[in-house]
């Protein structure tokens, strides 16, 4: 009876033993979390143009090699919707991210984006920064004046004496976007006089219009430059349809609209940026800030010069 008992205890024992190591106490495959559990991070873009459509899929892509983490996607309406992308960060820290990776609109997302920093919540801006707030955890984007630095050395060495050049300018005030206007400006030095600088927040149609009121305000124009892509889409909608030739048209972001109007011959150039790597560095920026890691202030993601004669490479 005496012996019946004592393995009756040594049984019990072992059960409570192997109860204790399998228990949700234990950390999971990445060392922070608990087994079956994952990590959330939010990613927010601005909206949905195919920049940014590369960007998430990236994101998506990059999530499937990190199973561990739980990635929340949300997205603008327009280049400039400040309170689409303020409702997205709430409804995140709501859903209770570690992190969030965000394209920011404008500096004027910065005071929701600090109230997630204050409940412990890190944040990564990702293709613009915010340059006066301090609370992020890193920048992950293209260097945008050196961009602007390329189109300028473009234009300079390929555009005829005597030069008009108009500017379709982003987001007037947004930093990034500024500072593809004044790389480009650096560099191109007196190779062209400027007519024309009209902003277009990024929109298509905003410049689709803006081109034609520079058509008709300086039909001698001879260059456009342009500090996002799809106004250069709208301003060679414009350029056809006054049956104009000859006008060197030179963007930024190297967009695959871009991309094919160069090998059609209607665009001269474009920058190339790389959204697909701001996608998983962004991310992958953000899982490590979450997680405590040591991360970069500052993730240059690379620019290129795209023409006629590299452009497949970027199909």
């Amino acid at each position: 009876m005496a012996a019946r008992k004592r393995l009756v205890l040594v049984l019990v024992v072992a059960a409570l033993v192997i109860a204790g190591c399998s228990s949700g106490g234990g950390t999971g495959s990445n060392g922070n979390s608990s087994a079956g559990s994952k990590i959330k991070i939010g990613f927010i873009t601005k909206f949905p143009v195919d920049f940014y459509s590369i960007m998430v899929d990236a994101v998506k892509a990059w999530n499937k090699d990190n199973p561990n983490v739980e990635v929340i996607f949300a997205q603008g309406k327009s280049g400039t919707d400040d309170e689409g992308e303020i409702a997205a960060i709430q409804s995140m820290v709501s859903q209770g991210v570690k992190a969030i990776a965000i394209t920011p609109t404008s500096p004027n997302v910065q005071g929701e984006l600090q109230k997630a920093v204050d409940k412990g919540i890190k944040v990564v801006l990702v293709d613009n920064d915010i340059p006066t707030w301090n609370a992020k955890s890193s920048v992950v984007a293209t260097d945008n004046l050196a961009g602007g630095k390329l189109a300028g050395q473009y234009l300079a060495t390929n555009l005829k004496p005597g030069a008009k050049l108009a500017i379709l300018q982003g987001v007037l005030g947004n930093p990034s976007l500024d500072a593809r206007v004044t790389g480009m400006l650096d560099t191109l030095g007196s190779a062209a006089t400027i007519v024309a600088k009209l902003p277009t927040d990024c929109d298509q149609t905003k410049g689709l219009n803006a081109a034609q009121d520079i058509l008709t305000a300086h039909p001698d124009v001879t260059a456009i430059y342009g500090a996002c892509g799809p106004p250069v889409l709208g301003a060679l909608q414009a350029i056809k349809s006054a049956g104009k030739s000859g006008i060197t048209v030179v963007s930024f972001d190297a967009s695959p609209g871009d991309v094919a109007a160069i090998l059609a011959g209607n665009e001269a150039a474009s920058v190339a940026q790389f959204p697909a790597k701001m996608g998983s560095l962004g991310a992958q920026t953000a899982l490590d800030a979450a997680m405590g890691k040591a991360v970069r202030a500052n993730v240059d993601t690379g620019t290129e010069m795209v023409t006629k004669d590299n452009a497949s490479q970027f199909q």
